[in-house]
């Protein structure tokens, strides 16, 4: 091939990277970036810093692993909790003041929490919930089919590959729980499209739903109508743009290596449009934002395409019926522009009993944002919880409200 046409190549690539981050990220079409000041080389240097000393993401448990029911390796972690006089062994300085922050001076309930992550994430993107909880309570975090260390979908490989769905996802964390945490009480925990795997859950095993769970957390998720959404973009655009982004993001899943040198190519555009759209405080933490980006640039072109059409088809309003009998919170930022916080408003109001929290603010990825706003509301969550198994009086602390 000639210069001309390799050049060609190069700039393909380079627009379907920048395609590429804005899909990753959250949004369905491209969006004007200011141009950085500050020269490439010193951009690539403060990365590379970031990554070399950023402590996010680098908490682990006990491992594991499930088989989903098409045999894809599904990856989790374990959190175990040991009691001496009330702390948990093996757990990080400070637990007993983070015990009494959270809880007073009531340990929680005996149940485990199970936070399921969002699309393009992984179990990571609940560093700062883990690391507040750690000790203290046991927790699973798994990540998603094709995300994170997890395998990629066996029903979705070879010549009779399926698409993606929600209800997928939803049998995926039945099996995890089946082999994670097989008894006790669950309080379920998830964000975004993890927050859609548990209405799925609940839509195809009601029953053990009802029988294990007795607490559920969704933040900034929903239960369907995403079609509907416009990402904070002229309303032609988006709907002109959806009507080829299936087939565009087929072909580019196709052309993976070409794309992601793309994504390499395209960098900064990228780190710009995480932030926008992950974010909505002005002075996120640089490590903060890298570690979000990191997770991002790490779900190959191909899984983003393999689950985009899924959101499309979601709807579980009907599923969260199961819900209606126990401790819920809904909570989303009230700046996401990927899931906006009028569908966290619509899941409170299928659910009365829930207590609804906008985090003032706050973008997609609000746990990362505004970690102890989120954090406190689990807190309360768990106490809500732990008395519903007679485990103490539900009261809420008055500092938790402050978000």
């Amino acid at each position: 091939m000639g210069e001309s046409s390799g050049t060609n190549n190069w700039r393909r690539a380079g627009f379907a990277g920048a395609a590429i981050g804005v899909l990753a990220a959250g949004a369905a079409a491209g969006v004007a970036v200011e141009r950085l000041t500050v020269g490439r080389s010193v951009r690539q240097k403060a990365r590379l810093a970031l990554d070399a000393t950023g402590p996010y993401g680098s908490l682990r448990g006990t491992s594991g692993r499930a088989l989903a029911d098409d045999s894809t390796v599904l990856y989790y972690e374990v959190d175990e909790v040991e009691e001496v006089d009330g702390v948990g062994v093996g757990a990080p300085a400070g637990s007993d003041g983070r015990l009494r922050r959270l809880f007073g001076r009531k340990r929680p309930a005996p149940f485990t929490v199970v936070f399921s992550h969002g699309y393009c994430l992984n179990q990571d993107s609940w560093h700062f919930q883990r690391a507040a909880l750690r000790g203290l309570v046991r927790t699973v975090h798994w990540d998603q089919r094709s995300h994170g260390r997890s395998g990629h979908g066996v029903a979705q490989s070879g010549p009779d590959a399926v698409p993606v769905s929600i209800d997928r996802l939803g049998r995926d964390l039945k099996a995890v729980l089946d082999v994670a945490a097989p008894e006790g009480p669950l309080v379920l925990v998830g964000h975004s499209m993890g927050g859609m795997t548990m209405m799925a859950l609940a839509d195809q095993y009601p029953e053990f739903v009802r029988d294990r769970v007795v607490g559920a957390a969704f933040v900034g998720t929903s239960t369907g109508k995403l079609g509907e959404v416009s990402y904070g973009l002229p309303l032609a655009g988006v709907n002109a743009v959806r009507r080829v982004l299936p087939g565009v993001l087929r072909a580019l899943g196709s052309q993976a290596e070409l794309v992601e040198r793309g994504r390499r190519a395209t960098a900064d555009l990228f780190a710009g449009l995480i932030k926008k759209y992950s974010f909505s405080s002005k002075d996120v933490d640089p490590a903060v934002a890298r570690f979000a980006e990191r997770m991002i640039e790490a779900t190959p072109i191909d899984v983003v395409a393999e689950f985009y059409p899924a959101f499309a088809e979601h709807d579980k309003a009907a599923a969260l019926a199961v819900f209606a009998d126990m401790p819920v919170l809904a909570l989303a930022g009230d700046n996401d522009l990927v899931t906006p916080s009028s569908h966290t408003e619509a899941i409170a109001g299928l659910l009365p009993d829930a207590e609804l929290v906008i985090v003032p603010d706050g973008g997609h990825l609000v746990m990362l944002e505004h970690p102890e706003a989120v954090t406190d509301r689990l807190a309360d969550l768990l106490v809500r919880a732990g008395a519903v198994l007679g485990q103490g009086p539900a009261t809420v602390r008055s500092d938790a409200r402050k978000s």
